[in-house]
């Protein structure tokens, strides 16, 4: 679940880059975040990791007060959201396997825990029979479930997409949306932040948004309000 009310996140430079910003994803949602370049969409993502944190406001992440949170109980939130990065960030000497593991090795799961889950996660993204290849012996949308996969092996509450689909053609694109689609469907909250209309246009899901730092519309036709 994620809460932003009345956030404002204003940079060192001057930068004011949300102005009050309020909304809230409900346990099980699957929406989009939308928005121009330079609208508020990274920092509100930044908030929500934890990497900053806001000048005014609150941000509640599942249960967490991301202002006030002891560090000590960071890395157990860090478990409960799958984040899923634009560039993939993939390990390019290990094979999609150890890609995966790894999101499960760094949080201390055991062998056993490993061997059970990764496989699973593995067929669910439709990569079984990729295991032992090398991220560049995949394509761009097989590095993207790649991608996918790792945020979603260690079984989080949540899942944030930051821009997903920008490196790939529009068949992949929609490829990608309809997996995350389909993770939401098994229980897991989603949250898309993308600046891709048509894309977003195929979906009747909930739209989210965001220009000049401030939320301009929210509710199931949200985007088609958006001119940016």
């Amino acid at each position: 679940m994620i809460r932003m009310t009345d956030v404002f996140k204003e940079y060192a430079n001057g930068t004011k880059a949300l102005k009050g910003v309020t909304f809230e994803l409900n346990t099980g949602e699957f929406a989009f975040l939308v928005g121009p370049s330079g609208s508020g969409k990274s920092t509100i993502i930044r908030l929500l990791i934890g990497e900053i944190a806001p000048s005014d406001g609150e941000v509640i992440v599942n249960g967490q007060d991301m202002d006030n949170i002891k560090m000590r109980k960071m890395p157990y939130l860090r478990r409960t959201v799958g984040v899923i990065f634009q560039d993939f960030r993939l390990i390019e000497n290990k094979s999609v396997y150890e890609n995966v593991a790894f999101s499960m090795r760094v949080i201390g799961a055991s062998g056993k825990d490993i061997r059970q889950r990764v496989p699973y996660v593995l067929e669910l993204v439709g990569l079984e029979y990729k295991a032992k290849a090398k991220p560049d012996e995949l394509s761009g949308g097989e590095q993207q479930r790649v991608a996918v996969a790792r945020a979603l092996v260690n079984n989080p509450r949540l899942i944030i997409a930051d821009e997903p689909t920008g490196n790939l053609d529009p068949a992949r694109s929609l490829e990608i949306l309809l997996l995350l689609k389909k993770i939401n469907d098994l229980g897991t909250t989603v949250l898309i932040v993308t600046h891709e209309k048509p894309l977003v246009d195929q979906f009747s899901q909930r739209v989210i948004a965001i220009d000049g730092g401030r939320i301009i519309s929210d509710g199931m036709d949200g985007y088609y309000n958006y001119e940016g």
